[in-house]
């Protein structure tokens, strides 16, 4: 059953607010609102940008282009539309192609972070990583506070195994987002990785205080969602550390109760794993539950 014209609007609308990309969805929404867009004020402006970029996203080039006309008909010279460009021209044309538009984009207008980002994502993606990270160092040091920028330098330095700076760059953003506790666990998982125990069981464990702080008795309720992960973190940490107390490269201190830590750790993550089976079943969670002392708490 199609939907009506407002229902449209307010669905397109959620996806906005939510930054919810749903390419299909946001495709078959909007295509009905194409022909009219100049009659709803602000909000069919919008819509028309959802258009254009899930348009792109699933194919239909021929949609994206009538999008973009229509906005750079509305909107002449728009920094934005210049964007929405770029990525049209990304769909068809090669990599030097586009980055020369950015590049000539980026003389006339140097602030212009948008432009700044689809540069280095493309330089990324073509193998030229050693650029990508000078110019995205560039970006940072003008948008300091771009977070999203930081977790991109972050995620670039992760996958040349250059873990020691990509908890440097996920150091800046966790000082922008010091609430969220997914880019905790990501630097607790980098440290991890790096080899810094340690600090990875440190951070785990804030992880850990930062999702069940605000549980009536967390030590009776199991572990959810994020709190899962950075218990076995936990675990994992604690167990490594135990058997070999290696070096801190950030002289983190080691907790003198690692086996507690441990222990608590296996149980968390056991009453985790039960509780889901058991759900999972109807309330049968008896042989989950050994299934998961089996991969979890051996010794």
């Amino acid at each position: 059953m199609a939907l009506s014209r407002s229902s449209a609007l307010e669905k397109l609308a959620t996806f906005r607010t939510n930054n919810t990309r749903a390419s299909q969805e946001t495709f078959q929404t909007a295509s009905v609102i194409l022909k009219s867009a100049q009659k709803l004020g602000d909000d069919g402006w919008a819509v028309l940008e959802q258009l254009f970029l899930a348009a792109v996203d699933v194919g239909r080039l021929d949609v994206a282009d009538q999008s973009l006309k229509q906005l750079a008909d509305r909107f002449p010279e728009s920094p934005r539309v210049d964007v929405l460009t770029g990525i049209r021209m990304e769909a068809s044309e090669s990599p030097e192609v586009v980055l020369t538009y950015y590049a000539q984009l980026l003389d006339a207008d140097s602030a212009n972070a948008a432009i700044w980002k689809r540069r280095i994502s493309i330089l990324r993606r073509t193998g030229k990583v050693e650029k990508a990270v000078e110019e995205l160092t560039q970006l940072l040091d003008t948008f300091y506070t771009d977070l999203d920028g930081w977790l991109e330098l972050a995620d670039i330095y992760t996958t040349c195994n250059q873990y020691h700076l990509a908890l440097q760059a996920l150091s800046h953003a966790l000082l922008l987002a010091p609430q969220n506790p997914f880019y905790v666990l990501q630097f607790a998982e980098t440290a991890y990785t790096a080899g810094d125990l340690p600090l990875a069981l440190k951070t785990f464990l804030v992880v850990v205080d930062m999702c069940e702080r605000d549980l009536d008795a967390p030590e009776h309720q199991p572990a959810a969602g994020v709190a899962v992960r950075a218990w076995m973190g936990v675990k994992l940490a604690s167990r490594r550390l135990m058997i070999n107390s290696s070096p801190s490269a950030s002289n983190t201190a080691v907790p003198k109760t690692l086996n507690l830590i441990e222990e608590l750790a296996t149980e968390r993550v056991l009453s985790a794993y039960a509780a889901k089976g058991a759900a999972s079943r109807g309330g049968k969670g008896a042989q989950g539950k050994d299934v998961v002392v089996g991969w979890v708490g051996a010794r």
